[in-house]
């Protein structure tokens, strides 16, 4: 029976009601009087038992509660509460002696007891080396499994060959980081020395999912202990790291990267538990810390969507696939991606069903303590904002750190919900090997350097108590010292082997440096349908009428009619033909469903019972392949890193990420940094991940103008003297027309690689109505253009002397300027991919205008922004033409916020190009 409810129990109305009744029952021979005053006797004396419980259950929830300030999770107890006011006796008016029934308050193996022996109960429960923090959670259910489980933890006992396995891991940990310390004396290893512990965790951890038959790990962790867990548990071959270790690449010659530092590796392996597999993906990392912990989420969530054909629902998040996290403590805290991410995982369609975290807590970030680096008592206080439970263990400790392990690992299986486990431990040799901690923290490390080590600590315990023998502990050092050995010199003659394109990446490859057209078209009669389709509802639906008459009706019309088609349209068209064709797709963002400008409206709302339609997943009965709307949090770091998870994990589908405003897209620069734009370079990690950034000078003032496309050029590796091709890192487009758009979006799934792709979306050009596009230029023989000549059927190109060379949004307004001008002799050309710059595409339309004196590079932008620096030297250098600069001066904003001044510039830029 549940703790609190046998409590309550105990001294609720049934209990004095059937009081009530007893006495009735032994009375009822006597006189009225008599039963009144033996009736007020009863009363007050379960009046009393019921006080007296509610004292005692008090006392007990305060434990509960509080016990965890004055518990020794601390090793070394630098900062342990001495007097919790919540935790004295004289609180509650109760005397040592007083005696108390334990049935019904604790779920222990005694029935009753003094105050003070219920009290040394308390704290061996509660204040020794393991202690927890439950009582937030908001649902009773949790809070009582969670004390009955705890509560029961110190009874357990451990299986002998549990605590010789994890002393077995953590002595290989400690002799693989004695080794490197000998054989590279400069390495910075970010050894797992002062925290051997977290390898108990680990072999529980497997092995608690192995008897729950979970099939996947996904972990994302940082430096410290990482590559000891992946040459350990996750058995990568040293060999690979000796190799790497030696300057070589861990990629084979064919392999076009550049590789990382060996702290960011890692391994995907099969495992064993007990006979039963284990798939586990420790991801790759970037030194911003934290910042994979929402990729992990990302790939988590895109495992269960593509395993949904095998019978994996929605409602099963967290059943067979599990996200790790290994967090460090300072990190946890000061990292704001840990905020967003722990917020975002408990939103639809960011769920994963409950992640579990290690927190390896060194009590020092680097140099600095925990009373400069956080303003909390423990790192993992984020951990209530989602109402996730802690526990605290001291990492000297590391029978209780498997006790930790298990109860984590039961407690998500249950709930399917976060759950942290903070160890308590620290750093022999300060942030890495190399670094002399006591420059700065000279009293810790005077403990640390008299302090027997963990695994030494560990190993006098089982030697004691019989669990291992002297000779098994060094012959288990000698053998893993002697294999690390022969490792190294397996490192002389090993050969990288290509560990990508596998699994869902079979068949795909890197792109080459070749110019390839993708034939993106589609039939015109499944247009027709796909956009009839597009704006379809149930019978009864009620349809706002503005949505009614401005996206459906208009929409049906122009499909009907073949009229020019919208940004919005065109869109549809390009993600019902996608899903049509076998492709998953998934759009995140903020207000994504309806669209920041409300133009895309792909889910309906219905006015009267705000159920949600998305008419593309009803295009056919029992539709397998989805759209998927996520309007997410206001959060981009978090939400981009997600959403790159999901794109490295499967490329087949459709992964968009739109910013509300463009300039949003800064707020996630780590993910673009160090994962988007650069993973396939370290890592061989593709990804299709399509960034829509809306862009556009409409006076808006200094945020909400520009999605700062210099900075996006400025991390491709388009180099200003090689011909285009598509081996960039990544693509960048500003196109002017649905058509491009539509083209762009197919094009991302039907070729045979992933890249990143950057689209400068529009604004006004979303509605503008020369912005438009016919049904005929997405039918099949179109594609994409990365270069689009002047359209004007009635220019004389030999007498042309001047040609003007833009993108995006700013083509239209110098058009509307020549044709109100009369402008002749001029030519505008659009360049609509930005990067692989188009050298040969350009170079082909500018051989028509052989008399052409004068070439321009107009843009909204200010000089120091935008295309203007990438293009001018590629320009240069690739087509031996001399160009000039039309835009706005240098500025340190994007735009100016004085709507006089924003006019005057916004005129002038329009007329510059003609003045030159």
């Amino acid at each position: 029976m549940p703790l609190t409810s046998r409590f309550c129990r105990l001294c609720s109305n049934e209990s004095i009601n059937y009081s009530r009744r007893y006495y009735f029952f032994k009375t009822s021979e006597y006189g009225f009087k008599s039963r009144q005053s033996s009736l007020k006797r009863v009363n007050d004396e379960v009046l009393q038992i019921r006080k007296k419980n509610n004292k005692i259950f008090q006392l007990v929830s305060a434990y509960r509660e509080h016990g965890h300030r004055i518990a020794k999770t601390n090793p070394f107890s630098l900062d342990q509460s001495s007097f919790v006011p919540e935790l004295d006796i004289d609180r509650y008016s109760l005397s040592p002696s007083d005696k108390f029934e334990l049935n019904g308050i604790l779920t222990v193996n005694a029935t009753e007891g003094s105050v003070d022996q219920i009290i040394e109960l308390l704290k061996k429960i509660y204040c020794s080396s393991i202690s927890v923090e439950f009582t937030y959670l908001q649902d009773e259910n949790e809070r009582e499994w969670f004390a009955s489980n705890f509560e029961r933890l110190s009874e357990q006992k451990l299986d002998p060959m549990i605590e010789k396995r994890a002393a077995i891991e953590m002595l290989k940990s400690q002799a693989f980081d004695r080794f490197l310390a000998t054989k590279f004396v400069t390495l910075k290893r970010y050894g797992a020395e002062g925290a051997e512990s977290m390898f108990a965790f680990y072999v529980e951890f497997f092995r608690a999912l192995s008897e729950a038959k979970v099939d996947e790990v996904v972990i994302g962790m940082a430096h410290r202990g990482r590559l000891n867990l992946l040459t350990g548990l996750l058995q990568l071959p040293p060999a690979k790291l000796f190799h790497k270790l030696a300057g070589n690449s861990e990629f084979p010659s064919s392999a076009k990267a550049c590789g990382d530092v060996i702290s960011h590796l890692t391994t995907s392996i099969n495992i064993k538990e007990g006979g039963h597999k284990i798939h586990v993906t420790s991801l790759y990392n970037p030194s911003h810390l934290e910042a994979v912990n929402p990729v992990s989420m990302g790939k988590t969530r895109a495992k269960y969507m593509s395993k949904q054909q095998g019978g994996y629902g929605n409602g099963e998040w967290g059943e067979r696939i599990i996200n790790l996290q290994v967090h460090g403590d300072g990190a946890l805290m000061g990292q704001g991606v840990n905020q967003e991410t722990f917020l975002m995982s408990q939103l639809p369609f960011f769920e994963v069903g409950g992640s579990i975290h290690l927190v390896i807590n060194n009590q020092l970030a680097f140099t600095t303590p925990p009373y400069c680096g956080r303003g909390t008592h423990y790192p993992t206080d984020i951990a209530k904002i989602i109402s996730a439970p802690v526990i605290h263990v001291d990492g000297s400790k590391p029978e209780l750190v498997i006790k930790s392990a298990r109860l984590a690992v039961d407690y998500q299986r249950k709930f399917r919900k976060d759950i942290f486990v903070d160890l308590n431990c620290y750093r022999r040799w300060g942030h890495n090997e190399l670094d002399d901690p006591t420059f700065t923290n000279p009293l810790l490390y005077k403990i640390i350097k008299d302090y027997k080590s963990v695994l030494e600590q560990y190993a006098d315990s089982l030697l004691q108590r019989g669990k291992m023998t002297k000779r098994e502990i060094d012959s288990t050092v000698t053998e893993h010292t002697a294999w690390l050995g022969e490792e190294l010199r397996k490192a002389e003659s090993y050969e990288p082997e290509a560990e990508y394109f596998h699994g869902n990446w079979q068949g795909f490859a890197q792109a080459d440096s070749a110019i390839t057209v993708w034939d993106t078209g589609v039939h015109i009669n499944l247009l027709h349908h796909l956009g009839k389709k597009s704006v379809s509802y149930p019978e009864g639906f009620n349809i706002h009428p503005n949505v009614l008459r401005s996206h459906v009706q208009t929409r049906l019309k122009k499909v009907a009619e073949q009229l020019s088609l919208d940004w919005a349209t065109a869109e549809a068209l390009a993600f019902g033909s996608l899903l049509y064709q076998g492709y998953n797709i998934r759009l995140s963002g903020q207000d994504v469903g309806r669209g920041t400008f409300s133009q895309r409206h792909a889910m309906l709302v219905d006015q009267d019972t705000g159920l949600v339609h998305i008419p593309l997943n009803n295009m056919i009965e029992d539709q397998k392949h989805k759209l998927e709307i996520v309007n997410s949090l206001l959060s981009e770091e978090a939400v981009l890193g997600y959403e790159y998870g999901v794109s490295i994990e499967n490329p087949r589908c459709l992964v968009i990420w739109e910013a509300q405003f463009g300039d949003f897209f800064n707020g996630a620069q780590i993910q673009i940094d160090t994962f988007i734009t650069s993973g396939e370079a370290k890592w061989m990690q593709c990804s299709g991940l399509v960034m829509l950034l809306p862009h556009g000078y409409d006076g808006a003032g200094p945020e909400h103008s520009s999605c700062r496309i210099e900075r996006f050029l400025q991390l491709t590796d388009s180099s200003e003297n090689r011909p285009d091709g598509e081996d960039v890192n990544f693509h960048v487009a500003n196109p002017t027309t649905p058509a491009q758009y539509f083209h762009l979006l197919r094009r991302q799934m039907l070729r045979n690689y992933r890249k990143p792709l950057v689209i400068v979306g529009p604004k006004i050009l979303l509605r503008l109505p020369e912005a438009t596009s016919p049904l005929s230029a997405m039918e099949p023989g179109t594609n994409f253009q990365p270069v689009i000549d002047d359209d004007d059927w009635s220019l004389d190109r030999s007498k042309v002397s001047r040609v003007i060379l833009t993108s995006g949004k700013h083509y239209y307004a110098i058009k509307k300027h020549m044709k109100e001008n009369n402008v002749k002799e001029t030519a505008i050309v659009r360049v609509e991919e930005l990067c692989p710059f188009p050298t040969w595409h350009l170079q082909r339309e500018l051989e028509r205008y052989s008399r052409a004196k004068v070439f321009i590079w107009s843009q909204e932008e200010p000089q120091n922004m935008g295309a203007w620096t990438f293009v001018k030297p590629r320009f240069e250098n690739l087509l031996g033409r001399k160009i000039v600069y039309a835009g706005r001066k240098p500025l340190p904003v994007p735009a100016v916020g004085i709507g006089k001044l924003y006019k005057e510039e916004a005129e002038f830029v329009v007329r510059q190009p003609f003045l030159i």
